[in-house]
């Protein structure tokens, strides 16, 4: 092993689209920064966002926000909406819309997996806002659902990697959790 700085390596992370309503409109950004604070009830997730994108100030207006998972397909329209910036350009109608359980967090419709968030808590670093959102509804296109879950496989998250700007896809599964390590030292 050779030292090779400090670097964040935690790559690949799954693309999603956060939306939220800013001055009563629809704004979206490309986000790979997500992650998983609580797995059981409440199920509670992150979001690191820098401080200059537009949505941050709906998110801290409205408590509300979803994320989206979205599929391969919709590569163009996610990546578009993560370089082109809201403080210039209205980006409302590149994703047909609906709203859930709390009438103010935009989902996507053509998403595979949607979570309707209330803002929970936030965390103030200097260049990024680390927005907590406690989810309070998951919607999933019937499509990407085995046996009432989602499915990976179905889905076709896109995957984002810092280290070579590239966006990724998911491979075949490799082994099963909580049993391929039963084999280990047998």
């Amino acid at each position: 092993m050779i030292k090779v700085g400090s670097q964040n390596v935690l790559y690949p992370m799954p693309v999603t689209v956060v939306a939220a309503l800013v001055d009563g409109k629809v704004n979206f950004v490309n986000i790979a920064h997500v992650g998983i604070l609580n797995a059981s009830a409440p199920h509670l997730i992150s979001i690191g966002m820098n401080k200059s994108h537009y949505t941050n100030r709906g998110i801290k207006e409205n408590r509300t926000f979803s994320v989206n998972l979205m599929p391969q397909e919709a590569l163009m329209a996610v990546d578009f909406v993560g370089m082109a910036s809201g403080h210039k350009t209205d980006k409302s109608g590149v994703f047909e819309t609906f709203f859930g359980e709390l009438g103010t967090a935009p989902l996507i419709a053509s998403s595979a997996v949607s979570m309707e968030c209330e803002l929970y808590d936030t965390f103030d670093t200097p260049t990024h806002d680390l927005f907590i959102g406690k989810v309070i509804a998951t919607y999933a296109d019937e499509g990407v659902l085995t046996d009432e879950k989602v499915d990976l496989a179905k889905v076709r998250p896109l995957l984002f990697d810092m280290s070579s700007r590239k966006y990724w896809s998911l491979g075949a599964p490799i082994g099963d959790c909580w049993q391929a390590g039963r084999k280990y030292g047998v």
